[in-house]
C-alpha cells in the first residue's frame, strides 16, 4: 500500500471515526509527496478497458462518472503520470467544469473477474483536443480520434489497491464465449457422434 494515499485520506475526522469505532487510530509516519505507480500498476492500469472517475463540482457535490474504451485508453505516461483521450459524450460537461473549479481527482479501476481494485488520487487538468492535436495522436487510437474532445492529463498524488472482499466476479460476454468455448465444441462433437 502507498503511504501517501492514507496520509490524505487520514484527516482529523476520519482518524476521530477510527477511535471512536474501534478505541484507536491509525498513525503514520511521514509520506512522501507523491507515491509513484510501479510495474503492477500500470500492468493493471494499461488492461483496464473501463473505470470510474470522481471530482467534485463548485457546490462541494462528488460526482462519478465511467469512462471507457479499449484495453490501454487510460495510458501511464510516467510513474507520476496518466492520460486518456475523452470522446464527445452527452454534452454536459460535468467532469470538465468540476476540474476547472478543483482539479482533484480520484479514479476507481476494477477487475472483476480477479476480484482486485486500485484506487488513484490526483491532480487533473483538461486540453481541448482542437488545440492539441499532438495530443490527441498521442493518446488516442487511430480510428477514434476523430471523435476526441479533450484529453485529461492526471498527475498521480497516491494510490491504493483495496482487499477483494465483497468484489462480486463479473465477466463480460467475450470472457463468458471464452470461457464457454470449450464446452461449445464438446456438445457439437457428442451431437454429432449421437
Amino acid at each position: 500500500m502507498a503511504g501517501r494515499f492514507l496520509e490524505t485520506c487520514f484527516t482529523p475526522k476520519v482518524l476521530a471515526a477510527q477511535q471512536h469505532y474501534f478505541g484507536r487510530s491509525q498513525h503514520l509516519p511521514p509520506q512522501p509527496e507523491r507515491d509513484a505507480l510501479t510495474d503492477d500498476e500500470r500492468a493493471f492500469i494499461e488492461a483496464r478497458d473501463s473505470f470510474y472517475m470522481a471530482t467534485v463540482s463548485e457546490n462541494g457535490w462528488p460526482y462519478v462518472q465511467h469512462r471507457g474504451g479499449r484495453p490501454g485508453f487510460l495510458r501511464v505516461v510516467s510513474p507520476t503520470q496518466l492520460a486518456f483521450a475523452d470522446y464527445k459524450g452527452n454534452r454536459q460537461m460535468l467532469s470538465t467544469g468540476n476540474l476547472a473549479a478543483n482539479d482533484r481527482v480520484a479514479l476507481f479501476l476494477m477487475d472483476y473477474p480477479r476480484r482486485e481494485r486500485l484506487k488513484i488520487l490526483g491532480h487533473a487538468r483538461v486540453e481541448d483536443a482542437r488545440q492539441h492535436p499532438e495530443l490527441v495522436a498521442q493518446f488516442a487510437e487511430p480510428e477514434a480520434r476523430s471523435i476526441v474532445e479533450r484529453v485529461f492529463l492526471i498527475e498521480v498524488v497516491s494510490f491504493d489497491w483495496n482487499c477483494p472482499k465483497y468484489i462480486t466476479p463479473r465477466y463480460t460476454a467475450a470472457e463468458v464465449e471464452e470461457a464457454i468455448a470449450p464446452l461449445r465444441t464438446r456438445i457439437a462433437e457428442l451431437e454429432g457422434k449421437a
